[in-house]
Parts: C-alpha cells; sequence; structure tokens
C-alpha cells in the first residue's frame, strides 16, 4: 500500500512540471532610455496580454543608460492588466502622483533608478490594476525619502504601526534632496 501511494505522489510530482511547460509562457523585454517610451510599450504589451514580472534601470552594453522590463504571458486569455508609470526626479511630485493612482486602484509592483536622456537620474515605480476587479481594494501611500538610515527607520517606524507595509526601496540622487533613500509604503483603505 505505502508503494503504491509513493508511485502515485512521484507520477504527480513529475507530471505537474509536464502540464506547466505544456501551456508555455512566452515573454516580453521592454527597454528603453525614455520614459514615455516605456509606459507606451506596457500598455501594448498588456493589452497583448503580458503581465509586469520586473523592472531594473541600469546600463546595458548596446542600449546605454535604459530601464529594462520583463513581462510574460501564460495564457491567450483576454487583457487584464492596466499599467502606470510614474518617474520623477523630485519625491514631492512622486507623493502626490502615488496617492492619485492608489486612489484609482492601482498597486504597487516594482520600482528603480535610471538615468534618462532628458530627465536625468529618476525614481521610477511601475503600477498595476486588475481590470477585471470591480469595485477593487484602494491604496494609501506613502513615500519616505532621506539621506539618512536613522530618519529612516524613525519614518518606517511611524508609518508601520499606523499599518502602512514597505514595498521597496532604491537609493536615488534626486533634484531636490539629493542622495536619497526612497522607500514606498502602502495600507489598504478599501
Amino acid at each position: 500500500m505505502k508503494i503504491e501511494i509513493y508511485a502515485v505522489a512521484l507520477v504527480a510530482t513529475l507530471a505537474a512540471p509536464a502540464l506547466s511547460i505544456a501551456q508555455g509562457v512566452e515573454y516580453k523585454v521592454v527597454a528603453t532610455n525614455k520614459t514615455s517610451t516605456l509606459q507606451k510599450e506596457m500598455t501594448e504589451a498588456a493589452e497583448a496580454g503580458y503581465r509586469f514580472i520586473d523592472v531594473m534601470g541600469g546600463e546595458t552594453a548596446f542600449g546605454g543608460k535604459e530601464v529594462v522590463t520583463l513581462m510574460q504571458k501564460t495564457s491567450s486569455g483576454p487583457a487584464r492588466f492596466a499599467y502606470k508609470l510614474l518617474a520623477t526626479s523630485k519625491t514631492s511630485t512622486m507623493q502626490k502622483e502615488l496617492q492619485e493612482a492608489g486612489e484609482a486602484g492601482f498597486e504597487y509592483v516594482g520600482q528603480t533608478v535610471f538615468e534618462s536622456l532628458f530627465g536625468g537620474k529618476e525614481v521610477t515605480v511601475i503600477l498595476e490594476r486588475d481590470k477585471d476587479a470591480r469595485g477593487g481594494a484602494k491604496y494609501d501611500y506613502k513615500l519616505i525619502a532621506t539621506s539618512k538610515t536613522s530618519t529612516l527607520q524613525k519614518e518606517l517606524a511611524e508609518l508601520g504601526s499606523a499599518g502602512y507595509q514597505a514595498l521597496g526601496m532604491t537609493v536615488a540622487e534626486t533634484a531636490m534632496g539629493g542622495a536619497e533613500l526612497v522607500v514606498i509604503t502602502r495600507r489598504v483603505v478599501k
């Protein structure tokens, strides 16, 4: 009896990867040195059924200073997600834009820093909204920008006690604050 159970478990374990391989996964790499182009290309990819996976800013061998986004599609179903890209060198602007996006139901999915051709070094945040989620959650975002780790610790403790969760952190050289730690936090309000 034990041998039969182990045999069934082994067959199920071996069959699971075969099922995921049969379904297939398609990938799309979006790379650009202009944030407006990134927003446009991510929107086009999302309309084709792709979903955001990760983002990284930096210097690539042939593209120069770029932001590179990885997206994937696992089915041929209808387009389900919408994306909003926020990019700025002023953290006060980012706070306002994050809050507006949160009220519209956009959820944080990634953040990076990259140097664009025209904007200099920018903090870039990617937000996602599930188009199928009718009356979905709304979010309250708080952005912390500081050059001191002790200040960061204190502000995170205060926000944490108010129910905010840290989502991501970058070190950026912003227009107003110089070299800053930028942390984005969020709590669900609905």
